[in-house]
């Protein structure tokens, strides 16, 4: 208190001397400001305690509404961070002061008022950009805006660089030099087949017999060839299923130049050679990669799940008459996912029926196809 009044009284004489005051008043002036100095300390004094009684009686922290915190936060700037430490108040000056550079940013603060910056291009246009660039490689931003143009889309050669940056997709030139595995595959899918066996568990009369049943599969068509089936396959068999498959007039292989095949020891290497004989390059699968052979393993999950595991073959000729039933179903009545949920051989008599709802069966109902029948 006596360090706050002597340095308002030397503030106090130094303005009393620039104004040139007699010696008598200045002294009167000095004693009647120490008196108002001092009163103001009391009081000063008697809040800062009554701020430390209320800390100790108000638990926990104070929730201030805005409209309190903008009040003290007027009231504080003009005493300084200083000032506040010694007033002793219930909240520290820094956060006062905060109130304070946060009441001055609300003052500025114009994002009530901003209007509308440049409209944001539509999804789709970004989505057709992403799909032109993707399917086409050799399309730099330019061709694409023309392309777009052709669609009455309306962009600029910017706005389609900005889209593949975005996309994390490279100028034409990086793309074309880097085709996609899809791009590649589709263009090749009509000279590509697949070979592969499974076994199927057959009751006979002379208990469970294990049947080997060769397939192929056409991987642009979905097509699927049921090549042979044996309970005791050899290399000689499989060498006449070749002969069948490569027949000029009617072999499923015929127009193929590229067969998958894995390392099964049946795959001998006259096997190989018969098909090269015939036009038909062998892929070899690395070991144990059952994966690079998706589509032929896809083919057999389906015909097990859908059918064979659903059954108790009776003998071969049982197991033939479901295997066939189940190709019927699976060329002309199934919906294939990886062709846009379309049937490989649709009967189209069926397709264009316009009467009642019809349900072809087969296998006693386990297979069912539904559609308007003529």
């Amino acid at each position: 208190m006596t360090a706050l009044t002597s340095t308002t009284c030397v503030s106090a004489r130094a303005i009393l001397l620039r104004m040139s005051v007699p010696l008598p008043i200045q002294f009167v002036l000095l004693l009647f400001a120490g008196w108002i100095n001092r009163n103001q300390q009391q009081v000063i004094d008697y809040l800062r305690e009554e701020n430390r009684v209320l800390k100790a009686h108000v638990p926990g922290r104070l929730r201030l509404t805005n409209a309190e915190r903008r009040r003290l936060a007027a009231k504080a700037k003009p005493l300084g961070r200083r000032l506040l430490g010694d007033v002793g108040c219930l909240f520290t000056p820094d956060t006062i002061l905060r109130w304070y550079r946060q009441l001055v940013a609300a003052k500025y603060d114009s994002s009530t008022r901003r209007r509308p910056g440049r409209p944001r291009r539509p999804a789709e246009v970004a989505e057709m950009i992403v799909r032109l660039a993707t399917e086409n490689p050799r399309f730099g931003y330019t061709r694409i805006r023309d392309a777009l143009s052709n669609l009455r889309i309306e962009i600029s050669r910017n706005t389609v660089r900005r889209v593949l940056l975005e996309r994390g997709l490279e100028p034409a030139p990086e793309r074309a030099r880097r085709p996609s595995w899809r791009t590649f595959l589709a263009a090749h899918w009509g000279a590509i087949a697949a070979a592969d066996f499974f076994t199927v568990e057959v009751m006979t009369w002379r208990g469970i017999v294990r049947y080997h049943v060769l397939f192929v599969i056409d991987l642009a068509s979905r097509r699927v060839e049921v090549a042979g089936l044996t309970a005791n396959p050899t290399g000689s068999w499989v060498k006449q299923v070749v002969r069948n498959l490569l027949d000029v007039d009617d072999g499923f292989l015929r127009g193929k130049t590229k067969l998958i095949l894995d390392r099964d020891p049946l795959f001998t290497a006259d096997v190989r050679a018969l098909l090269a004989s015939g036009g038909v390059k062998v892929v070899r699968l690395p070991r144990e990669s059952p994966n690079l052979n998706a589509y032929a393993e896809r083919f057999v999950r389906s015909i097990r799940e859908e059918c064979l595991s659903r059954i108790v073959p009776l003998g071969e000729v049982h197991l033939r008459y479901a295997i066939r039933e189940f190709l019927a179903h699976y060329h002309a009545e199934r919906h294939h996912q990886g062709l846009g949920s379309q049937l490989i051989a649709p009967d189209e008599t069926a397709d264009r029926g316009q009467g009642r709802v019809a349900c072809r069966q087969r296998l006693g109902g386990l297979l069912r196809y539904y559609h308007r029948a003529a």
